[in-house]
C-alpha cells in the first residue's frame, strides 16, 4: 500500500495535470501527387466534411468554424486548426491529441475521394514538450513517433534541430534517393515556402488579451492584439476559447493578387503565464519574411522563440534565409543562440533559435 506522503505527491500531480495545458503544436504536412493523367480532376476538397470529422475524432478534436476562398479551406479547431487544398493538407494540433493515428485513414480517404495514389512530400514536425509525461501514445516520444512514421514511409528521415537538452525542434520528412527508373508524378512545378514561429516566456500583459475577463469575444481580441494587421488583406476566422485561450485562420481574399489566393495564416495561443505559448505559421511568398518576423515578434514579446523557413528552388523567400544566418540578434531585443540548415529533396530548412536580452 502506498504511503500517506506518496498519495499526497500523486494527488498532487493529478492536480497540476488538471491545470496544465500543452500548448505545443503536431504539424502534420502532406502533399499528395498521382501517376493519373487526371490529376487534375484530383482534390482533397472534395473529401465529404462527415468524413473530416469522423477523422478528427480519431485525433482527439473537433470542428469549431470554417472559413474558405477558391483555393483553400480553413478549419479552427477546438485544439488548433487544420487546411485542404488541392493537394496539400494540414493539421495543426496541440493538447494531448494523436494526429499520427488518422495517416492510414487519410491516405485511404485521398485515394478514394479525390483520386490521389501518391505521396510526394510529407513533413511532421513539433517543439520539445513542457510536459511529455502527459502525452499518450504514440506521441510520448519522438522515437515512438518515427517508429510509427516509418512503418508507413521506408523513405522517411528524422532530425532533431537545436540543444536537445533545452529548446530543441523535431521533423520527420521524406528524402528518398533518386531512382532514375521511376515515372515523374504529374503534380504542379510551384513556389512552396512556410515560416512558422513559435513563442514562450510571453508578455502578462499582452497575453491577458486573450482571456475571456479582458476580451467579450475573438473579434475584439484580434484587434486589440492587432493580430488582424499582421498580414492584410485576409479574411480571419478566429475564436476566443472559455475561460481563456485564442485560435486564428487567416486566408487571402479572393480578390488578392492571384499569386496569394493560396495564401494561409494561423495563430495559436495558450495565454497562462506558468505555460504560454504562442506559434504563428504562414506560406505567404515575399522576398523576405523580415518585416512578418518583426511585427509578430512587437505583437506577442516572447522572451525565448524559434523561427523555422521551409523554401523550395522556386520560391521567392530567398534573402530570409540568409537574415537568419547572417543575423546574430533581431533588433536589440532578441540574441540569436544557434542556427541550422539543412537542405532536402525538394526544400531548404534553416532553423534559428533566439533569446530575449535581459532587461
Amino acid at each position: 500500500m502506498a504511503s500517506d506522503e506518496t498519495m499526497s505527491e500523486l494527488s498532487q500531480m493529478s492536480d497540476d495535470a488538471d491545470q496544465f495545458f500543452e500548448g505545443v503544436e503536431k504539424l502534420l504536412e502532406i502533399w499528395f501527387a498521382t501517376h493519373d493523367a487526371n490529376e487534375k480532376n484530383s482534390d482533397l476538397r472534395k473529401i465529404p466534411r462527415s468524413k473530416l470529422e469522423s477523422l478528427l475524432k480519431i485525433v482527439r478534436c473537433e470542428i469549431i468554424s470554417s472559413v474558405k476562398n477558391d483555393h483553400i479551406d480553413a478549419y479552427v479547431l477546438s485544439e488548433s486548426s487544420m487546411f485542404v487544398s488541392k493537394r496539400r493538407f494540414i493539421l495543426k494540433t496541440c493538447g494531448t491529441t494523436t494526429p499520427l493515428l488518422c495517416l492510414q485513414p487519410l491516405l485511404l480517404l485521398a485515394e478514394q475521394y479525390a483520386g490521389f495514389t501518391e505521396v510526394e512530400d510529407l513533413f511532421y514536425s513539433r517543439k520539445n514538450y513542457k510536459r511529455p509525461d502527459l502525452q499518450v501514445t504514440p506521441h510520448q516520444h519522438f522515437d515512438q513517433e518515427v517508429a510509427l512514421l516509418d512503418t508507413l514511409f521506408p523513405d522517411g528521415a528524422a532530425y532533431c534541430l537545436g540543444a536537445v537538452n533545452r529548446d530543441c525542434w523535431y521533423l520527420y520528412t521524406l528524402n528518398p534517393l533518386p531512382q532514375h527508373n521511376r515515372r515523374p508524378m504529374l503534380s504542379t512545378n510551384e513556389g512552396d515556402q512556410t515560416l512558422e514561429i513559435l513563442m514562450t516566456d510571453l508578455d502578462p500583459e499582452i497575453m491577458a488579451i486573450f482571456t475571456k475577463e479582458e476580451c467579450l469575444n475573438a473579434t475584439e481580441a484580434t484587434k486589440k492584439a492587432g493580430i488582424d494587421k499582421i498580414i492584410p488583406n485576409m479574411t480571419i476566422d478566429d475564436f476566443l476559447f472559455e475561460p481563456c485561450g485564442y485560435s486564428m485562420n487567416g486566408v487571402s481574399k479572393n480578390n488578392s493578387h492571384e499569386v496569394l489566393d493560396g495564401c494561409y495564416m494561423t495563430i495559436h495561443i495558450t495565454p497562462e503565464q506558468e505555460f504560454s505559448y504562442v506559434s504563428f505559421e504562414t506560406n505567404v511568398p515575399a522576398s523576405s519574411y523580415k518585416e512578418i518576423i518583426g511585427k509578430v515578434l512587437d505583437t506577442f514579446k516572447p522572451g525565448k522563440f524559434t523561427v523555422t523557413v521551409f523554401t523550395n528552388q522556386l520560391s521567392p523567400t530567398k534573402d530570409t534565409s540568409k537574415e537568419l544566418l547572417c543575423r546574430t540578434q533581431i533588433g536589440n531585443k532578441w540574441n540569436r543562440r544557434d542556427v541550422q540548415q539543412i537542405s532536402f529533396k525538394n526544400y531548404d530548412l534553416t532553423y534559428a533559435f533566439y533569446t530575449k536580452f535581459p532587461s
